[in-house]
């Protein structure tokens, strides 16, 4: 089963902790300096917080999936919808490993797809391998976006305009 998730960039995180927490009912699964998270099960949402953003407000939306083949199946879709997608296998990012798949929709809204593996004990930043995938299945390399504090993202093609943020 999947989980929508929905990140925000914030520029006072107790205070959206505060609030967040009195509109779920329920405190933050994870807190961490500037991050925290909310796994909810009513609805089903991964919804997690961040400060340092390039804007405040929505900084992306997602879809977390259980299962390899799962991520496989969603990525396709991403990539079917919009011609390419930017692939990240052992991505790290907000205490959490995994492998994932960033696209934009038509009017600019990044979406990840995302399986976790694992956690981390600090934020994370990169990934082990990263590359654009074509609507046709083809991975090309991407050298411009090695998202280990990079700025090259800036120069890559749209579908890497998500890459680790």
């Amino acid at each position: 089963m999947s989980r929508l998730h929905v990140h925000l960039h914030v520029r006072d995180l107790e205070q959206s902790i505060r609030f967040y927490t009195a509109l779920f009912a329920v405190p933050p699964t994870r807190v961490e300096p500037g991050y925290a998270k909310w796994l909810l099960e009513d609805p089903r949402v991964n919804f997690a917080l961040s400060t340092g953003g390039a804007h405040e407000g929505v900084g992306h939306l997602g879809i977390q999936v259980e299962s390899e083949a799962e991520l496989a199946e969603r990525s396709a879709r991403a990539r079917d919808a919009a011609g390419s997608i930017l692939v990240e296998r052992g991505a790290q990012c907000c205490y959490a490993t995994g492998n994932k798949a960033w696209t934009e929709d038509p009017q600019g809204v990044k979406w990840e797809t995302f399986h976790t593996t694992g956690t981390l004990a600090f934020a994370g930043e990169g990934a082990d391998e990263t590359f654009i995938e074509r609507g046709s299945g083809t991975a090309i390399a991407d050298a411009s976006c090695q998202c280990r504090g990079s700025d090259a993202k800036a120069e890559a093609p749209k579908a890497t305009a998500a890459c680790c943020t």
